[in-house]
C-alpha cells in the first residue's frame, strides 16, 4: 500500500521582530526547510518589523518528512544575512492537528547544536565469551551532514560512547559524504548491559582552532541489541535535545497556516466501485430533482474542503475524458435552481468551484500567454497610480510638472491616462485570444451558455448568458490572477505596495468588464467613474468574443484533450537559465555555465542561445534517471541542478543548471520531476557533488562510476496546476470526504421513514418482478436511496480494505526492531 504525504503551509506575516540594521528596523524574509532542506523563500519586506507576506506552498512528500522549519532572516545588502529567529516543527505536531492550524508561534533562538541533518550507516554486535562482552561497531559511511566550515563542507569524526568508555574514527576532511568503513571494539561490563543501558554514537566536525561543532547523535537502548545481536542500518541523526527558548517573545512572533495530509493509498481495484459511482452521474445523469452520487458528496462536503474536493472531482474526469459531462451536470443543476438571474453562480456552490478549478488546471498556460506581458510591464514600470482621493499621496508621486509641486488633480489624470492604456491592452489581449483558448475550456463554456439560455429564454434575460460565462472568465479567472499574479505562477514574487495598489485597481476594472457594465455607478467607490467609458465601449467587443468563443463543434474535441491538464507538446515552463555539461574528466569551472533558453514539456527538456535560435538541443524525458540539488561547493555557485539522463548503452550524462534564486530552482525542479515522474529507470542514488580533480566533491570517491553517496528526492515536487493524474490518490480523498459524511447520509437516505416508495414507485416495481416471483431488496428502494446504499457500500468496502492492509503492515513491522 503506497503512502501520499502533502504539506500544506502558508506565511502569513510576522509581528514585533527585533531590528537588526542602525536604522532601528529590519529587512525580513523567511527561509522554509523540511528536514533541512531549502523547500521555499519568501519575498524580502523591506524596512518593516511587522512584515505581511501571505505566501503559501503545497509540497508532496511521497517519503515523508520528520520536520518543518521557518528561519526569519535579516536580508543584508554588504555581507551575510542575520539569522533573527526560527520555528521548528516536528511531523507529529503537525499531524495531531486534524484540520492543521492557524496560529501565532514565537521566533526561538538558532542553537547551532539543535541544526543537525543526515543518516549515518552503523552495523553494532554485542560479542559474548566466557572470558569478557565486548559491543563491536562499524561505522561504515554518512550522509548529507550539516556544513559547518565557510566552504559549505565538514571534516567529520565518530565516536561510539558506552557508559564511560568511548572509542573514535579517524577525521575525513572537506567532505558532508564521509566513508569510514572503521570497527571500534569496546569491552562492556556485564552490569552495563541493562535494558535501559544505551549505545550512544555522536558525530562531531572537527575543528583545528576553537571547539569540535556537535553535527549529531544516535542513540540506541541495549534491549535492542539483545533481541537483535546483529544490528545493521542507516539511522537519521538527532540533535543534542535542548529545550528551544522562546526568548519570552523578545525575538518577535509568526502567523503560520500549516496542514499535513497523510494518505495511504491502495491499489486500483479496491477505488474502482467508487470511480463507477462518479461516472453515472455524468454519463447517465437522473433526472434535476433526483439524487446522484455527486449531489450526496456535495452534501456532506464542508464550505473549507470544498475548493479541494472540486479540484480533485475535476481531475478524476479529465482522467475518465468525462471533464465536460462533469461541468455541464453541475452546471444544469445549479442553473436549474435559480430563479433569479442575477444570483446565478454567485454562491460557492460545488458547480462554481469546479468551474473555478477547471480553468486553472486547463487554462493557466493560456492564462500565462495572454496576461504574462503586460504584468511583467506594469512589475517593470513601478507606476504611481491612484484615483481615490483618500489615498493620494503626493510625496510618492514622481513630478509631472516642471511648475512646481504636483495637484492632486495632476496625479489623477496621469493615473486615469495610465490606467486606460494598461486596462486597454488587458482587454485587447483577451477578446484577441480566441484560438489561443484550449478547446475544451470553450466546449465547457458552450454547455453553459446553452443551459442558461434555455432557463432564462425571456427577452429581458438576454444578456444572462453572456454574464454566465464572464463571471467565470472574467471575474474569477482573469481578475484575481490579475490580483495576485504569484498565485497564478504569473510572478516569483509578490508585488510591491505601489505595484499591487495599481493591480487592485486593474481587476477591479477588469470585474466591471466581466459585469459588461451594468453595476457602474452603483457602488460605493465613485472615483472609478473616469474608467467607466472605457468600460462601456469593452462591452460590445467582450460579448462579440464570447460568441466566438463558444462557436466551437463539440466533436471536433478529441478525448485528448479531456484526459490531460496539458498536451504533450504544450510548454510546461521556460525561462533563462546557466548551462553547464559535464563532459570528460575537464575542470569544472564556475565560469562554465552558459545563458541559454530552456523548454520544458512532457516529452523533452530543450534549450538554445534565445528563444528565437533556430537550433535546439534536447533531452527526451524518458531518457531522465535523476533530477535533483548540487551542493554549493561543487562549484562555489548556489542554486545548482542537475539532470542525469541514461542512454540506450546504459552511459549516464550529467547536465548541470543554474537558476537565478532558490524558488526559481525549486520550481524547475518541481516541474522535471513532474515530467519524469513516471520514468521506469529513476536511479536511487546520486552524487550531490561534481566528479573533478579525479574524485567526487561531495564523497571524495575517486571512481567516477560509483554509485552515488546521496538518497534521491525525484517524487518530492511543489503542488500546483501541473500536477499529474493520479486517478488512486484522488479517488482516495472523495472517499475520505464521504467517510466523514457516511453517517449523514445513512440517516437522511436509509433510515428516515421515506425510504419506502410510493404508490407509483412501487407498481413499476410490481411489474418488474421476476416470473418466478424473486425480486431484488434494493428495487424496493427509491432512486436516491438505492444511490446511497450503492455508495455507503462502497465507504466501507474502502474503509475495510484500509483496515486489513494497515493489519497486514503492522505484521509485517512487528519483526523491525528499529526504523533506521
Amino acid at each position: 500500500m503506497a503512502k501520499n504525504t502533502s504539506l500544506y503551509f502558508r506565511i502569513v506575516e510576522g509581528r514585533s521582530l527585533p531590528a537588526k540594521d542602525v536604522s532601528g528596523t529590519s529587512d525580513p524574509y523567511c527561509i522554509i526547510k523540511v528536514d533541512n532542506e531549502v523547500v521555499a523563500r519568501t519575498a524580502t519586506i523591506w524596512k518593516n518589523l511587522n512584515p505581511f507576506w501571505g505566501e503559501e506552498y503545497t509540497l508532496h512528500l511521497p517519503m515523508g518528512f520528520h520536520c518543518l522549519s521557518f528561519y526569519v532572516m535579516d536580508e543584508d545588502t554588504i555581507g551575510h544575512d542575520d539569522v533573527i529567529g526560527k520555528i521548528a516543527l516536528n511531523k507529529e505536531a503537525i499531524g495531531s492537528q486534524a484540520k492543521g492550524f492557524d496560529s501565532w508561534l514565537n521566533l526561538t533562538r538558532v542553537d547551532p547544536d539543535e541544526e543537525v541533518q543526515g543518516e549515518i550507516h552503523l552495523s553494532l554486535e554485542l560479542l559474548k565469551d566466557a572470558e569478557k562482552i565486548s559491543l563491536r561497531c562499524q561505522v561504515i559511511e554518512a550522509r548529507d551532514l550539516a556544513p559547518r566550515d565557510i566552504s559549505g563542507t565538514s571534516d567529520p569524526f565518530a565516536r561510539v560512547i558506552v557508559n564511560n568508555h568511548s572509542a573514535e574514527t579517524s577525521i575525513i576532511k572537506k567532505t558532508r559524504f564521509p566513508h569510514w568503513g572503521e570497527t571500534l571494539e569496546l569491552e562492556v561490563d556485564p552490569e552495563e548491559l541493562s535494558e535501559k543501558g544505551t549505545v550512544t554514537l555522536e558525530v562531531w566536525d572537527w575543528d583545528m582552532v576553537g571547539k569540535n561543532d556537535f553535527l549529531g547523535k544516535v542513540e540506541i537502548p541495549f534491549a535492542c541489541l539483545h533481541k537483535t545481536p546483529l544490528l545493521e542500518g542507516w539511522f537519521r541523526l538527532l540533535p543534542l535535545g535542548n529545550n528551544e527558548d522562546d526568548a519570552g517573545g523578545k525575538l518577535g512572533a509568526l502567523r503560520l497556516k500549516v496542514r499535513l495530509v497523510e494518505d495511504h493509498i491502495l491499489p486500483s481495484m479496491y477505488y474502482q466501485p467508487l470511480i463507477d459511482l462518479l461516472v453515472e452521474s455524468v454519463i447517465s445523469p437522473a433526472e434535476v430533482e433526483d439524487s446522484s452520487s455527486l449531489t450526496m458528496l456535495e452534501e456532506v462536503t464542508t464550505v473549507e474542503s470544498r475548493q479541494d474536493v472540486a479540484m480533485t472531482l475535476v481531475k478524476i474526469y479529465l482522467g475518465q475524458g468525462l471533464v465536460v459531462p462533469f461541468l455541464d451536470y453541475l452546471n444544469t443543476r445549479e442553473v436549474n435552481h435559480t430563479s433569479d438571474p442575477n444570483t446565478l453562480f454567485r454562491s460557492n456552490s460545488l458547480a462554481s468551484k469546479a468551474m473555478e478549478q477547471f480553468m486553472k488546471a486547463v487554462g493557466t498556460l493560456y492564462l500565462h500567454e495572454v496576461l504574462k506581458p503586460i504584468i511583467n510591464r506594469i512589475f517593470d514600470e513601478k507606476k504611481y497610480i491612484e484615483l481615490d482621493p483618500c489615498k493620494i499621496d503626493l510625496n510618492r508621486s514622481r513630478r509631472i510638472s516642471f511648475k512646481g509641486a504636483v495637484s492632486e488633480a495632476e496625479v489623477r489624470d496621469s493615473s486615469v491616462e495610465m490606467l486606460q492604456g494598461y486596462l486597454s491592452n488587458i482587454i485587447e489581449s483577451i477578446v484577441g485570444s480566441v484560438d489561443q483558448c484550449p478547446p475544451v475550456m470553450r466546449v465547457a463554456f458552450k454547455q453553459l451558455h446553452k443551459r442558461v439560455e434555455e432557463q432564462f429564454a425571456e427577452p429581458e434575460n438576454e444578456d444572462v448568458k453572456y454574464l454566465a460565462i464572464s463571471g467565470f472568465f472574467f471575474l474569477r479567472f482573469f481578475a484575481p490572477a490579475i490580483l495576485t499574479p504569484k498565485l497564478f505562477h504569473l510572478r516569483d514574487q509578490h508585488a510591491d505596495t505601489r505595484t499591487s495598489r495599481t493591480l487592485l485597481l486593474l481587476a477591479k476594472a477588469l470585474q466591471s468588464v466581466g459585469n459588461l457594465g451594468l453595476q457602474l455607478g452603483h457602488g460605493k467607490e465613485q472615483w472609478m467613474t473616469p474608467l467607466h467609458p472605457i468600460i462601456l465601449c469593452s462591452v460590445a467587443s467582450v460579448k462579440d468574443f464570447l460568441d466566438k468563443l463558444i462557436d466551437i463543434d463539440h466533436d471536433s474535441v478529441s478525448e485528448v484533450y479531456q484526459r490531460a491538464v496539458f498536451l504533450p507538446s504544450v510548454t510546461v515552463k521556460e525561462g533563462y537559465l546557466q548551462k553547464h555539461k559535464a563532459e570528460g574528466s575537464q575542470l569544472l569551472s564556475r565560469f562554465a555555465f552558459k545563458k541559454r533558453y530552456f523548454w520544458l514539456t512532457s516529452e523533452t527538456l530543450s534549450y538554445a542561445k534565445t528563444p528565437d535560435w533556430q537550433v535546439r538541443s534536447s533531452i527526451p524525458i524518458q531518457c531522465v534517471c535523476v533530477v535533483e540539488r548540487v551542493d554549493e561547493n561543487a562549484f562555489q555557485q548556489q542554486n545548482v541542478m542537475q539532470v542525469i539522463t541514461q542512454d540506450n548503452d546504459g552511459q549516464l550524462h550529467t547536465m548541470y543548471i543554474q537558476c537565478k534564486n532558490v524558488n526559481e530552482l525549486n520550481q524547475w525542479l518541481s516541474a522535471v520531476r513532474k515530467a519524469s515522474i513516471y520514468n521506469e529507470r529513476m536511479l536511487p542514488s546520486f552524487h550531490p557533488g561534481a566528479h573533478r580533480s579525479g574524485k567526487w566533491t561531495c564523497c571524495l570517491q575517486a571512481d567516477r562510476t560509483v554509485s552515488g553517496c546521496s538518497r534521491t528526492h525525484s517524487a518530492v515536487t511543489l503542488g500546483d496546476w501541473s500536477d499529474p493524474l493520479d486517478p488512486d490518490v484522488e479517488a482516495q480523498t472523495i472517499y475520505k470526504q464521504l467517510l466523514q459524511g457516511r453517517d449523514k447520509l445513512r440517516k437522511k437516505y436509509l433510515e428516515t421513514p421515506d425510504t419506502q416508495p410510493t404508490i407509483e414507485e412501487e407498481q413499476r416495481i410490481n411489474s418488474a418482478i421476476h416470473a418466478d416471483g424473486a425480486e431484488c431488496s434494493v428495487q424496493l428502494m427509491k432512486p436516491s436511496h438505492t444511490v446511497a446504499a450503492r455508495l455507503v457500500g462502497a465507504i466501507m468496502d474502502l474503509e475495510q480494505a484500509h483496515a486489513t492492509f494497515q493489519h497486514r503492515e503492522k505484521e509485517d513491522a512487528t519483526s523491525l526492531i528499529l526504523n533506521p
